[in-house]
């Protein structure tokens, strides 16, 4: 029965009319794939020896385990952001005589192929053999290799429970990934060394071999977690009433109708944001930006470079913001043909749009402000990213959101997801990240370091004067691919 389901999700794909334009797509990212496989092979082969040209006089395979604890963390955060959770069409299933537990085990046996889990097998592989099994043998490296091969297969069931429990239950998953990058914020802050305690775990591990019956009993649990969830919630029906009780719910602000127009599109905007899983799993991710300091900020050699606290003041302050408004139009291609036929002020509707990206902006900024105790220089620096952001980059994003074509299915999860993204979309983090740095660059090479970062703000002050204008010259790119942009969020 799992081959019958391999075998109807490749009639799926290649039957679908964008299958051609997939194709070409996969094969350049599977040539990046290989390319970074080959790297981290290489990487593992000479582990051994970069370790010993780095730390001269370590243990080698302890200064290994002493990394592996960040490994798997940071595994897990890169798996939320980026691995899309298996799709599988259950309507058509349930009414046929198939047990739900054939279901719920394809749907779960289907991760196990994700490309997550080989890539670290690249490194994992070739230590085994260059630095455990000359130093503990044969047998003792093997359950060091198939322990670390179990921790990956749970790593990536329990990233998939939180990811599907994160439009039931958004609260639990929130404390869940919170609770993980507090482990890098205590590490960061020196409250906890997680070097040590990696290096403590996986070195009794190798000593005491019954310890991955531990690693087996995590492995059954993560997969217990996912099933059960699965099995509780198969049928659709059972989401599409929780959706619509959040739907009756929700109340209009008096506040937004006393504004009008301006205050229906604003009220629409937040109903989007707040009905749809990948737009919801962004508002989640929020943390994650005003965080985002304490990574760096705590590492003085950080706070002498100018272009890298532009870099982060840039990200902070405008992160979320960059992502309303790159997909300012995007987000809307599900209804865009009934937007068209609506007698809107588009002028209105785009300057709107403008108005809610200063706001996240501005609600960023000023949680960015306790960062004033790693100096005043931080604060100056992001209060004219803050000025850059809303005065240059919202109406650069809402002008190049214009030009996209690709139509969004806000019904799939997951941040950083890449279904909807153009090339449009990547091109607008260049002037996002790049631009000031030039700016900047430009000033220092003449000697006035401090006079471009103030430069970067004086010239996003001087764009919000000019608001009536641009807001003007979006609104005319708009009218003009309007109609191309709707044929476009057409296709499926």
């Amino acid at each position: 029965m799992f081959l019958r389901f391999l075998l109807l999700q490749y009639k799926t794909v290649t039957r679908s009319p964008i299958w051609q334009k997939n194709l070409v797509l996969n094969l350049v990212v599977g040539f990046f794939l290989l390319i970074t496989a080959l790297y981290l092979l290489m990487l593992g082969i000479f582990f051994d020896q970069i370790l010993k040209e780095l730390l001269p006089g370590h243990d080698p395979l302890r200064v290994f385990n002493g990394i592996l604890l960040y490994y798997f963390l940071a595994d897990l955060m890169v798996r939320f952001l980026l691995q899309s959770l298996p799709m599988l069409t259950i309507e058509s299933f349930l009414h046929l005589p198939v047990r739900k537990g054939t279901i719920i085990r394809y749907m779960i046996g289907r991760t196990l192929f994700d490309v997550f889990n080989f890539l670290p097998l690249f490194i994992f592989i070739p230590v085994t053999f260059t630095i455990v099994a000359p130093h503990e043998g044969g047998i003792k490296a093997c359950i060091w290799i198939f322990t670390l091969i179990l921790l990956v297969f749970s790593n990536n069931f329990l990233v998939i429970y939180v990811k599907r429990l994160l439009g039931i239950k958004p609260a639990v998953a929130g404390s869940i990934a919170l609770l993980f990058i507090s482990f890098f914020i205590l590490d960061r802050l020196n409250f906890i060394s997680l070097s040590v305690i990696s290096a403590t775990i996986f070195d009794y591990l190798i000593h005491h071999p019954v310890t991955i019956l531990l690693a087996v009993a995590w492995l059954i649990f993560t997969y217990q977690l996912q099933s059960r969830f699965l099995l509780k919630h198969l049928y659709p029906d059972e989401m599409q009433k929780k959706r619509a009780e959040e739907i009756r719910e929700h109340k209009e602000s008096r506040f937004l109708k006393s504004m009008g127009l301006t205050g229906s599109i604003i009220s629409l905007e937040f109903k989007l944001y707040l009905r749809n899983k990948r737009t919801k799993t962004i508002l989640y991710m929020a943390p994650a930006f005003i965080l985002y300091g304490l990574f760096f900020y705590t590492d003085k050699t950080n706070l002498n470079k100018d272009w890298f606290l532009m870099f982060i003041g840039v990200f902070m302050t405008g992160g979320m913001m960059l992502n309303y408004a790159n997909y300012a139009f995007g987000y809307e291609s599900s209804y865009f043909d009934g937007l068209l036929t609506k007698n809107i002020d588009f002028n209105r509707y785009i300057q709107v749009k403008y108005y809610i990206s200063v706001m996240i902006s501005t609600v960023f900024y000023i949680l960015t402000i306790p960062y004033l105790y790693y100096g005043s220089r931080i604060l100056l620096i992001n209060t004219a990213m803050y000025f850059y952001n809303i005065g240059i980059l919202a109406y650069l994003l809402l002008y190049l959101a214009t030009f996209n074509k690709k139509r969004v299915d806000l019904s799939r999860g997951g941040a950083f997801n890449y279904q909807g993204v153009g090339a449009m979309n990547w091109l607008a983090v260049l002037p996002a990240f790049f631009l000031p740095l030039v700016v900047y660059l430009l000033f220092n090479m003449s000697g006035y370091p401090h006079t471009g970062i103030a430069f970067i703000g004086i010239i996003g002050i001087a764009g919000l004067f000019f608001s009536r204008v641009f807001i003007r010259l979006i609104t005319k790119s708009f009218h003009k691919r309007k109609y191309i942009m709707a044929k476009s969020f057409r296709e499926r």
